[in-house]
């Protein structure tokens, strides 16, 4: 018998050993997120997919589904909480979206637009964040690295490698490099490997393919990010939307 939960008064159904938001995917249900990405272990980092599973505050993307749960995550409430934590994201770092080269396929900038983030709210940071050029292929912008952890587990778990990794806490939080002298170019990183191509946003970037794409004519540009979340995961096959440059925006 299929085992069920509630989720803002719509039954879904899910199996054993699933998340609350690999069950809400698969039916089509759009739980914001940042840090999660499928094929992956679940960090919960980013707590843009915390909702309320019987009252109580669970990261989505963590917690077990289980028989009998009732969630809300379509709320004013946790809506406002999502939008506060993106517009935090946002100046803490420095994210220059009209001349970024992810804008249009970033990620961040995406969930903005769905939490319908007018501005930043939040006194800016103006963090002083080094660019690491160093590598023949590949570059990182610590101004708009979120901290997702996609890049160190991407390593970890699908590369073979140990190539990053996050150090500190709160204002000293900072994305590092495993190598002798902690830049890229020393590192084991190659422009193949996934943990060069998963970041959500503009922090790191494969050289020399800049623009190819114009901005205008980007994935996010016309679809939604619940749009293309439910196209790559295969619950919601949409003609409109190509399969290859879905499956690119997840890599991205």
């Amino acid at each position: 018998m299929t085992k069920t939960l509630i989720i803002d008064g719509q039954t879904i159904p899910f199996e054993e050993g699933q998340t609350i938001m690999e069950a809400a995917t698969v039916a089509g249900v759009y739980i914001p997120h940042l840090c999660h990405h499928e094929g992956f272990t679940p960090h919960g980092s980013c707590k843009l997919c915390t909702v309320k599973v019987n009252g109580r505050a669970c990261t989505s993307c963590t917690f077990p589904a289980a028989e009998g749960q009732e969630v809300v995550n379509n709320s004013k409430a946790l809506n406002d909480d999502r939008r506060k934590i993106t517009q935090m994201l946002f100046v803490e770092g420095n994210h220059l979206c009209p001349g970024c080269e992810k804008s249009g396929n970033c990620t961040l900038q995406a969930v903005g637009y769905h939490l319908n983030m007018l501005d930043n709210h939040f006194p800016h940071f103006y963090a002083k964040r080094a660019v690491d050029s160093s590598h023949p292929d590949v570059m990182i912008d610590h101004n708009r690295c979120i901290f997702c952890t996609l890049c160190a587990r991407a390593s970890q778990e699908k590369d073979g490698k140990d190539v990053f990794a996050i150090s500190g806490r709160g204002i000293t939080k900072q994305l590092i490099v495993n190598s002798p002298s902690g830049l890229l170019k020393d590192s084991e990183l190659d422009v193949t490997d996934a943990a060069a191509h998963i970041c959500p946003t503009g922090a790191i970037l494969i050289k020399r393919t800049g623009y190819q794409i114009p901005i205008g004519e980007r994935l996010y540009d016309h679809h939604t990010i619940d749009e293309i979340s439910f196209a790559v995961s295969g619950s919601r096959p949409s003609t409109a939307l190509p399969p290859s440059v879905a499956v690119e925006s997840e890599k991205d």
